[in-house]
């Protein structure tokens, strides 16, 4: 899967670059300075790097816990996201990332510890206060994880956290390492959702909606605490019944005594950002949605929005308390 590796000369000898790269002995290493040289350059081209990611081990040096957007969260007051990693494994046509970074190649940050330093820190700030922290905003939370062993490691840390509670946000199926351990209460496995008309168009090379919802069941069969992510809803001809029609799919496997949450968001991109996916893929048909500008992201237009923010609500609400839904406001 990874034919190419570049590493920091400065992690060289880090214990886990040590053991990542054993696994992956056919391939070609490089060594670089910083992971920047490679990642950030402008001539490079997304759409075609994508379709053989190289893996870039790397070293953060700060900013390792950054504050959510204020309308983000899932009952916390204190709210913030961090990642371990930069790009993911999965080709989703509505992800801001393409449109972010210059580079589809994966960046791994290999120190942990520091990650987990700074969490801790925040959450001493308030002892008696629970602080979530949301992984899955520049990556998939699990994909990698036979590679990364992100949750392996970072759970042990969080439980050790009194007021620490950690989202892993996914659309992998990669949950081994979970169901290989006992569940943690503070843990929710969140994953993303969307009906299989729309998700075999616009999420390449993600599981199926169907494999989706096998690991699910898996995970609340053990314990684990799950939260459904309908975010970014996607419109098409016909939305309404395939929306229904999934809802009523997913809550006929859901044990509602493992679901933390359930939250709900419409597509929306940063100008900028959209239109540079535009430019990869000028033919997308999702592009071609009735979108519009609204101070600087491009969204549907607010009526469409709107009226598929109130049908969806309304279908949920048929299923879910009100207490444990968590419309996304940005």
């Amino acid at each position: 899967m990874i034919e190419t590796i570049y590493i920091e000369e400065a992690i060289l000898q880090h214990p886990r670059v040590i053991e990542i790269t054993s696994r992956f002995p056919q391939a070609r290493k490089i060594n670089c300075a910083r992971y920047g040289e490679v990642f950030n350059p402008k001539a490079q081209n997304f759409r075609l790097q994508k379709q053989k990611p190289a893996l870039i081990l790397a070293e953060k040096y700060k900013h390792f816990a950054m504050a959510a957007p204020a309308g983000y969260g899932i009952g916390a007051k204190r709210n913030y996201y961090f990642s371990h990693m930069l790009n993911c494994l999965y080709d989703c046509r509505y992800c801001f990332l393409q449109g972010m970074y210059q580079s589809a190649n994966y960046v791994l940050f290999v120190n942990y510890e520091d990650f987990q330093s700074e969490i801790k820190e925040l959450c001493l700030e308030t002892p008696d206060e629970p602080v979530h922290f949301f992984s899955g905003y520049d990556c998939d939370s699990l994909a990698l994880e036979p590679i990364t062993r992100f949750a392996e490691q970072f759970l042990p840390c969080f439980e050790k956290i009194p007021n620490a509670w950690l989202e892993l946000r996914t659309k992998s199926t990669q949950v081994r390492s979970l169901l290989n351990r006992e569940p943690f209460y503070r843990c929710v496995v969140a994953f993303s959702l969307n009906p299989h008309e729309i998700a075999t168009k616009v999420e390449d090379k993600a599981p199926s909606l169907q494999r989706r919802l096998d690991a699910l069941c898996k995970l609340q069969d053990h314990g684990w605490q799950i939260g459904l992510r309908f975010d970014p809803m996607i419109y098409q001809t016909g939305y309404q019944q395939q929306y229904k029609q999934l809802f009523e799919q997913v809550f006929s496997v859901i044990n509602m005594d493992q679901l933390h949450s359930v939250s709900l968001g419409a597509f929306r991109l940063p100008e900028k950002f959209f239109k540079k996916i535009h430019k990869l893929y000028p033919d997308e048909k999702l592009f071609a949605s009735p979108l519009d500008n609204q101070l600087g992201m491009i969204s549907y237009k607010q009526e469409l929005e709107q009226e598929m923010i109130h049908y969806c609500t309304e279908q949920l609400l048929r299923f879910i308390p009100e207490t444990k839904f968590f419309p996304c406001l940005l």
